[in-house]
């Protein structure tokens, strides 16, 4: 399994919402038009060709990075989410102390 972040800019908020719907499905929000994903490669491949189908090529942008296995994990700056609270979506390294 891997790490991915999925990002995206949509023109129209009928497909944006469709979008963020779709990504919640399989994917922890960082924020609202960045996902963390954690896939093997052929699932990542497949989710990927259907999210193309959500989107007017276009106008839109659809983005996956693969995060590097090794480096910083940590959150900087503001926190999403009131302290003292974490969401298990995210992986453990990524917590606050």
């Amino acid at each position: 399994m891997s790490e991915y972040l999925i990002a995206y800019d949509i023109t129209s908020p009928k497909r944006l919402a469709r979008m963020h719907r779709y990504l919640s499905k399989i994917g922890a929000p960082i924020q609202y038009s960045i996902f963390y994903v954690t896939l093997d490669e052929r699932t990542l491949d497949r989710y990927m060709a259907e999210a193309v189908l959500l989107i007017d090529p276009k106008e839109d942008d659809l983005r996956c990075y693969a995060l590097p296995e090794r480096g910083m994990r940590r959150r900087l700056g503001k926190a999403t989410l009131p302290e003292g609270i974490y969401w298990t979506g995210l992986p453990t390294q990524w917590m606050e102390p």
